[in-house]
Parts: C-alpha cells; sequence; structure tokens
C-alpha cells in the first residue's frame, strides 16, 4: 500500500548472486508466430517448468514482453472531438472490468453470477464507445489505433541475427552447476514435444561444458598418476607380489578418502580431484617403506608372520611421523581466509584425509597381505631379461650418480656459493614474479555490455547492437551470441551480448583473451557506441557486477561530490598503460525535458500538477490502464500516444490535459518546456551515492599491481576525503 501507485509491475525478490552468469541460455525462436506469443510460451510454459527444478534460483526472460492490447491515441483526433488521453483512460477502465458477482442460491441450486463485462478481443476495444457528441456515440476506433503488441515495446533480442526470446538460468549459490544443468536438459524433451509447431529451443551457451572436460581431464590425470606410480614400483622392486601389495593401497586409500568426502558434504571437482592426484604419490610411500623392512626381515630367515609383525612394529614410529609430517604441511591452508581459503580449504581436508589413511592401512592391511603372501625368494633363481636390464639401467644411474656426488664434495666451496646464490635467486623471483587473485580461465565464454551516449534511444541502441552483432559473428572462432536491449537489468542507453566461442573439436585455436582483443579494434569501428568485453570466469567475487572484469566502487554522501570527481578520475585511469576499458556507470548527462507548469493559469482553469503528470503519463509512459483476465494469466491494456507523436518534443503541446469539469484543455495553454539534463540512473547504498569504476587489465599486469596506481591518483587529485574506493567485485 506504500509502494506508487502507476508501478508497472510489483517489485521482485530474487534468491541468485546478481554478480553471477547463467549456467545456460536458452534461444526460443519462431517463424509461424510473434514474439509477443514466444514470449508468452515462455512465461507460461518454460519459466515455471525450470524453476521448479532442483537447484535453479532464477529464470530471466529478455527480448520480448508479455502479448497486450495498446491503443495509440490520436491527439489531433481527440482534439476534433473535445477529448484527452485521459478521457480514454477514464472511459476504458469503466468498459472493462472483472469484479465480483455473487451468487443466487435457493435449498437445492445455486447459481454463480457473470456478465460480459470484460472486453477480450482487438474487435471488442476497437468497437468501444467511450463517448458521445451531439447525441452521436463515439467509437474508439475514431479516435485511436487498436492493436495485438507487447506490453514494452522497448525490448529486443536476438539470437545469431534471428529474433529470439531469451531465457537466463541462474543456480542458486549451493547448488552443483552439473547436477542442475542435467536436471534442466533432461526436462528440455518433455518441453520440446509440448510446444506449438514452429516453435525452435536452441541452447546458446552451457557453462558445464568447460567443467566436464576439465574434471575429465584430471580423471585422465589421476588413472595415469596412478598406473604410473605401479609401475615404477614394479621397476625397483621387480616381484609382482610386492608391487601389489603396495599398489593396493592406493585405490583402497582413495576409496575410504572418497567416503569421508561424503560425510563432509564435499564434491568431486577440479580441486579435490587434483588433490586425490597428489596423494598418489604419498599414499605408496608408507607402504614401500613397511613392505622394505618386511622383507628385509624375511631374506634374514624368519617366517613371513613373525617378520611382518617385527618390521610393522619397528618401523610403526616412521611410518607415523612421516604421515604426521606431510599432514601438517597442509595445516596453514586451513587457516586461509576469504574464498582462496574457503576453496583451498576442501582440498588440504581431502589430501589430509588421503595421508592419514594410507598411514592406517599401511600399518594394518599391508603386514597383513605381507605375512600371508610373501615368501622369501630363492637365491639360486635366474633374473630374467627383463629384470637383468632394469637392473643395468638403474646400475648405470648409480653410477653417474656417484660421480656427481664425488665431484661435489671435492668442490665444496663453489657448491656453497650455488647453494647461496640459488637462496637468492629464489628470493628475487618470488619477488618479480606477478601476483594475482585466480589464474584467468578460458571457458570459451565471453559477455560484452553495449553503452551508447546517454541521451541515445531505444532504435539507436538497436541498431548499433545488430552492427556489433555482424561484426562478432563473423569472427573464425565464434559459435553463436545472443544480444538484447533493454530489460529489468539495462537503461535506455545500453545493451548486453553473451558469446559462446567454438570448442578446441570445432576448429578453435585462440585463446578466450585473444579473441577479445581481435574484436576491440572491430567494434571500436561502430561509432556511438562502446563494447566492453570480458571473459567469463568460474569464480566470480562480489556482489556487483559490472561492465570489465574489475570492479573499483566509489562512495561519498554527497553525490555532487562523485559527479565532479569520477569522471576527472576516469580519463586519468584511461591513460595509465596498465589498465584498459576503463568506463564508469555515472551518467548524468541524459537529455531531459522539463514542463515548466504556470500554476496561476492553471488554477484558473481548474487543473492541478496530477492532472498534467496524469496527461503526460497517459501520452508517454506506456501507461497500463485495464486488466484482461484469461485462463492461464493476465495482460494488459496499454494507452499511449501514436508512435509518431512520440519522436518530437513539440508533441508536448498537442497534448490535451482533461480538467475536473471534464474539458479537455491544451498543456501549451498552462506550461511550456525547456532543456535540461539529468542522471540516468543513481545508485544508493543507505546514505551513500555509489559510483562503480569498471576496467580490464592489461596482459602481466595483476590487480595487486593496480590499486596503488588508483590510490596515488586519487591523491594527486586531490579528491575529498569524503569520497571513498574499494574493490568491489570482478
Amino acid at each position: 500500500a506504500d509502494l506508487p501507485a502507476g508501478l508497472p509491475s510489483p517489485p521482485t525478490w530474487r534468491k541468485a548472486n546478481p554478480n553471477d552468469a547463467p549456467i545456460l541460455i536458452l534461444a526460443i525462436t519462431s517463424d509461424n508466430i510473434g514474439l509477443d506469443r514466444v514470449y508468452e510460451i515462455a512465461d507460461t510454459q518454460l519459466s515455471p517448468t525450470l524453476s521448479q527444478v532442483k537447484g535453479v534460483a532464477e529464470v530471466q526472460i529478455s527480448g520480448a514482453a508479455k502479448p497486450a492490447i495498446r491503443i495509440q491515441a490520436n491527439p489531433a483526433a481527440l482534439s476534433r472531438m473535445g477529448l484527452s488521453l485521459g478521457s480514454i483512460r477514464t472511459a476504458i477502465s469503466g468498459l472493462t472490468v472483472n469484479r465480483s458477482k455473487g451468487s443466487i442460491g435457493d435449498e437445492h441450486q445455486t447459481w454463480v453470477i457473470d456478465a460480459n463485462d470484460q472486453l477480450a478481443t482487438v474487435e471488442d476495444f476497437r468497437n468501444a464507445i467511450v463517448a458521445v457528441r451531439d447525441g452521436v456515440p463515439v467509437p474508439l476506433s475514431a479516435v485511436a489505433k487498436v492493436i495485438e503488441g507487447q506490453e514494452n515495446t522497448r525490448l529486443a533480442g536476438w539470437y545469431n541475427g534471428r529474433r529470439a526470446v531469451l531465457m537466463f538460468i541462474r543456480k542458486q549459490a549451493d547448488a552443483n552447476v552439473i547436477e542442475t544443468v542435467d536436471a534442466i536438459l533432461a526436462q528440455l524433451p518433455d518441453i520440446r514435444a509440448g510446444l506449438p509447431p514452429g516453435v525452435e529451443i536452441s541452447i546458446q551457451a552451457n557453462r558445464t561444458q568447460t567443467i566436464r572436460s576439465s574434471v575429465h581431464e584430471v580423471q585422465v590425470a589421476l588413472v595415469v598418476s596412478t598406473a604410473l606410480v605401479i609401475l615404477v614400483m614394479f621397476m625397483f622392486l621387480r616381484r609382482g607380489v610386492p608391487t601389489a601389495i603396495a599398489g593396493i593401497t592406493v585405490p583402497l586409500a582413495l576409496a575410504a578418502t572418497c567416503a569421508f568426502m561424503w560425510l563432509l558434504d564435499y564434491s568431486l571437482d577440479n580441486l579435490s580431484l587434483i588433490a586425490l592426484t597428489v596423494s598418489v604419490g604419498f599414499v605408496v610411500d608408507d607402504a614401500i617403506v613397511v613392505i622394505e623392512n618386511i622383507v628385509r626381515h624375511i631374506e634374514n630367515g624368519e617366517k613371513p608372520r613373525e617378520a611382518a609383525i617385527r618390521g610393522a612394529r619397528e618401523i610403526g614410529f616412521t611410518v607415523l611421523s612421516i604421515t604426521v609430517s606431510l599432514i601438517a604441511v597442509f595445516i596453514p591452508i586451513l587457516f586461509l581466509g576469504g574464498i582462496p581459503g574457503r576453496l583451498f580449504r576442501e582440498f588440504s581436508v581431502t589430501l589430509a584425509i588421503a595421508v592419514a589413511l594410507s598411514g592406517i592401512i599401511s600399518l594394518s592391511l599391508t603386514p597383513s597381505l605381507c605375512a600371508r603372501f610373501l615368501r622369501a625368494e630363492k637365491h639360486d633363481r635366474k633374473p630374467s631379461r627383463l629384470e637383468r636390464g632394469l637392473e643395468s639401467g638403474l646400475d648405470a644411474l648409480l653410477r653417474v650418480y656417484r660421480k656427481g656426488l664425488e665431484w661435489t664434495l671435492r668442490h665444496t666451496r663453489i657448491m656453497a656459493v650455488f647453494t647461496l646464490a640459488t637462496v637468492f635467486v629464489t628470493f628475487w623471483l618470488y619477488t618479480v614474479v606477478p601476483k594475482g587473485f585466480f589464474p584467468q580461465q578460458d571457458t570459451g565464454f565471453i559477455q560484452g555490455s553495449i553503452v551508447g551516449a546517454q541521451d541515445s534511444s531505444f532504435d539507436a541502441i538497436a541498431t548499433k547492437t545488430l552492427q556489433l552483432a555482424d561484426i562478432v559473428l563473423a569472427d573464425p572462432d565464434v559459435a553463436s551470441a545472443v544480444y538484447f536491449v533493454g530489460g529489468n537489468r539495462g537503461s535506455s542507453n545500453s545493451a548486453r551480448i553473451f558469446i559462446n566461442l567454438k570448442t578446441p573439436e570445432q576448429g578453435r585455436r585462440t585463446n578466450v583473451e585473444k579473441v577479445i582483443d581481435r574484436l576491440r579494434p572491430q567494434a571500436a569501428k561502430v561509432e556511438g557506441v562502446e563494447m566492453y568485453l570480458q571473459a567469463l570466469q568460474d569464480l566470480r567475487a562480489g556482489g556487483r557486477s559490472g561492465r570489465s572484469q574489475y570492479l573499483y566502487a566509489l562512495r561519498a554522501s554527497e553525490p555532487a561530490d562523485l559527479y565532479l570527481w569520477t569522471p576527472q578520475l576516469v580519463e586519468r585511469l584511461k591513460k595509465l598503460p596498465e589498465m584498459r576499458d576503463v568506463s564508469s556507470d555515472l551518467e548524468t548527462g541524459a537529455l531531459q525535458l522539463n514542463v515548466v507548469v504556470n500554476r496561476d493559469a492553471a488554477s484558473r482553469l481548474g487543473l492541478r500538477p496530477a492532472d498534467i503528470d496524469a496527461a503526460l503519463y497517459d501520452a508517454f509512459g506506456q501507461r497500463q490502464i485495464a486488466l484482461m483476465y484469461e485462463k492461464t494469466n493476465q495482460y494488459r491494456v496499454i494507452l499511449e500516444a501514436t508512435p509518431d507523436e512520440q519522436r518530437d518534443p513539440s508533441a508536448l503541446d498537442r497534448v490535451q490535459v482533461l480538467s475536473p469539469s471534464g474539458v479537455a484543455i491544451p498543456l501549451s495553454a498552462v506550461a511550456h518546456y525547456e532543456f535540461g539534463t539529468a542522471p540516468l540512473s543513481i545508485n544508493h547504498e543507505g546514505q551513500f551515492t555509489v559510483v562503480n569504476l569498471t576496467f580490464n587489465l592489461t596482459p602481466g599486469i595483476t590487480l595487486p599491481m593496480v590499486q596503488p596506481l588508483i590510490e596515488r591518483e586519487m591523491a594527486e587529485m586531490q579528491m575529498p576525503g569524503s569520497i571513498r574506493g574499494a574493490f568491489g567485485g570482478s
């Protein structure tokens, strides 16, 4: 009840990270029906179904709007009839209603009362009588054009050059991306079967492709590393039974580790799989140490059982110390803070569990297997050709090592100098090697923002967006692209684009950053707009999204300070070679028409400022004046002036204002307009006004190197202390 009465739609509440990239982008196209009907299918059929999939946080629909009946009133015709847009609004509001009417019943039956009180079709509205002049009824078609259209005409979306309705699906924060996408893909065949003929659903982007391939590569590395470890053991032990006993600890330790991961609610991702891969080498060490000691006792004549008990007892403390020391190495990672700590904590815990389990297995199962299967080797057994070859190779390596060691012991001073030099070079390399938060990923996806001048119209931005899209789609490494203008997350002078690159199997040989570098100069040839591109990352920090990879937020309690200093800071940062694509979301130069009302003249004619506001909104605000209730949804009736009357400021002079007495008065009789500027959008955080600076980094430059540069520029400009800055997302 506290919200403004003229809200086009109620507020929305979403459980999704606004900075998170979509996990799936769907494009719905059709050559048979209009986009408004395609949007209706997406809104009433697809979105409710997909929103119920476990793990889905939000299904955002862009590129079109719900169907609506649009009444485009002709001001000249209204003036001739002595009517105004307010007259049409009042008449239509009374001509189409859908309200409760009660029921009638006796001791046997009940009748629910209904009536044809609701206009339902375009023809119904055209024939609706909106006034009577000189005893002659005036139908709506005499003063307005009534058409089927969209609720909002300032929305448009494309998929590879075709008009399309776009669906952006985001996951919940704690959802598994692969499970969520698999559940969505499992629903698509049934969804496609229920669509009208000619309506197609295309998957433009699937972020799990790179995740699946990377996880597959790590799985292959895990199998290969396990096989290599067992092979190396066999080369040195040269006996099948000891190799099998040592090798069996690997799958047992990994299986037990996976069980503990399940208890801890961990997932098999890149980091946990890497931890398992690294642990393979550690896992067999304890078993080899135990086996070697048991074999030594067996070769000295002891029985396998006594040798296993004695050997395990002798080596137990050593195995325990090795296990504890390895686990201690990963303890500092457990205390890392922030996002790195949250990610690598799972890595360190998984690795520590695997090492601990290997120690337990080596002191329990390994001695038991040795007691059961190991036997003393016959000394008169003739070694095989493979064993002789391996022994010769090891002897050769031993001779090389012995000679190197002897040379080192004879030249101790040289080795001491070399050791000290190595230490100093290590420290020097640590200081000069670039440092960053996380390495840049090549996920095969690029997102971009297209920004025009602050006074750009919807048609101008749409035209420029199509030109830029043609450049993008012509690139040999681009597989597909979706792009849209308008929407609940964009302003009137901006557009968004999502680019899906080809996979290496499809012929892509260029890194994503090189693709962006190749597109950047070509996009600069399109005048009047700028396109900011960034490679989508699986890990995105912060809750704000920006036009580029990194975001630096400025905030102040006085908006005037930000309006004055932000453009100057942006210009200085653009000159730094370490940064590129520098921009801000400060838009204070949008054109504005200020209607100056002569209050005395308006008062004499009985007009109030509220009447003038209502007349302007009727003509230029795509005003929703009525609702049509149908079985599956509700649709709006939109009132506006004809499109030709919304293209020139002089149209304000032809607006008619309805006075309380029912007389239509020209707006020009009580007001005039002046040109000015105003902010296009303003960001607030509590009592502070916020401006977001976004930028990309030059190759070889990292974020820690840039932060002091920004602070230096702010200090040299002598910006007031009331303006504070901090990184707010990436």
